[in-house]
């Protein structure tokens, strides 16, 4: 069977959910991915910022094969042995006492939104329970975590949304000043939007929401679903502002590509989660533990984090350069390996050339270029993929 004829086949029986690029995988290894002709690609995608530690990593593989060879499930009715490991590390390395375990970043923002509401709702008998999100974030495709997003293109069709949210501009303190009622319970905020265009705010900005959060006696929840991991050069992004949130979401790159997520609280907000409130069949299953430790244990351990920060300044510098020479590269901006380069025209183009020429990454926001590499790439990736950019620019 030809790529064509797979993917005519695919489409017959997969549902269209997705505008997918015309390449099959079959392989990958570190920061390079295979298609089914043999034809090799420099990946600055990494599944969207899941593969932290590139594709297969040996870690991550020998930590599923011999999990799968022991146990694969069993149900959360009973402990389960691993999940104890890795919520052990989360908590050791976080400002968080307690971890929920699910399978997405969706999921987990789910469970942010009902704990929030379950906290405030206790404490003020009903009347607290409206979420603040920002315009242009993303938070999931699940009913309450799309209506979470500030993005109406991706509500459209799916009116009547659940009430409750209420959108304010991102890094605009003064707006979200503005924005509370008595009705308000939390705050939901990424502290880079991704989704949105790699748009990192001010200096000041995280501590500035948590200062209005605590005058209220309000909930402070981070989404790191795509930040965090060592994303952007720290184990968590919010860690540099110096402050403490209530709940943090996360998923993405947890198992390096094994599909894994949790929500992360203190012990005084998660007391509001008792037996029955909140479930998940596969969550912190035995066979997404054992990634998820394994990753955990490799970013810590092997110091793939420390070297985040140094790649992402030498890769941004290159993009600096790169841009003198051509004026539709507007803008570069991001933090760590989280890197955009806003356009002065359409994106597309673009990734497409670069698919043909080998060289993976994606547009968002329409105009932004996102690059998410796995954080183990070189100095020699990036000149590599410097040098397929520019081909790519000069061509367009």
């Amino acid at each position: 069977m030809t790529t064509d004829e797979f993917i005519d086949s695919f489409n017959s029986c997969v549902m269209g959910t997705y505008n997918r690029l015309p390449v099959v995988f079959v392989k990958g290894s570190g920061a390079r991915l295979w298609d089914r002709e043999g034809k090799e690609y420099l990946d600055f995608l990494a599944g969207i910022a899941v593969c932290a530690l590139g594709h297969s990593h040996p870690k991550v593989v020998k930590a599923i094969q011999e999990q799968a060879a022991r146990l694969m499930h069993v149900s959360n009715i009973f402990y389960i042995e691993p999940q104890e490991k890795l919520a052990s590390l989360l908590v050791e390395h976080s400002f968080a006492d307690k971890v929920f375990f699910c399978n997405s970043g969706s999921e987990a923002n789910e469970a942010a939104i009902k704990l929030a509401r379950r906290y405030a709702n206790a404490r003020s008998s009903g009347r607290q329970y409206e979420i603040i999100t920002m315009k242009d974030s993303f938070h999931g495709r699940t009913l309450a975590t799309v209506t979470a997003t500030g993005q109406e293109k991706f509500q459209a069709g799916l009116d009547p949304l659940p009430r409750g949210f209420r959108y304010v501009p991102f890094n605009d303190l003064e707006a979200l000043k503005e924005s509370f009622t008595e009705h308000t319970c939390a705050v939901m905020v990424e502290v880079i939007q991704g989704e949105g265009g790699i748009r990192v705010p001010d200096e000041g900005y995280l501590r500035g929401v948590r200062e209005l959060c605590n005058e209220r006696e309000l909930l402070m929840i981070i989404d790191e679903v795509q930040t965090g991991m060592g994303r952007t050069g720290t184990l968590f992004a919010y860690e540099p502002s110096g402050i403490t949130p209530d709940i943090v979401t996360m998923a993405k790159a947890m198992g390096n590509g094994f599909p894994l997520g949790a929500m992360l609280a203190t012990d005084t907000v998660a007391s509001a989660f008792v037996p029955g409130t909140h479930a998940s069949t596969f969550g912190g299953n035995p066979l997404a533990m054992a990634a998820g430790i394994a990753t955990m244990e490799a970013l810590l351990d092997d110091g793939v984090i420390d070297k985040v920060s140094e790649t992402g300044d030498y890769f941004c510098a290159q993009l600096q350069e790169l841009a003198k020479k051509y004026e539709v590269m507007k803008n570069i901006r991001g933090k760590g390996l989280m890197i955009g380069v806003e356009l002065a025209c359409e994106g597309a183009p673009i990734v497409y050339k670069a698919l043909e020429k080998g060289f993976l990454f994606n547009c968002t926001a329409g105009s932004v270029l996102r690059f998410v590499p796995p954080l183990i790439i070189t100095a020699k990736d990036v000149d590599r993929a410097i040098g397929i950019l520019d081909d790519v620019m000069r061509s367009v």
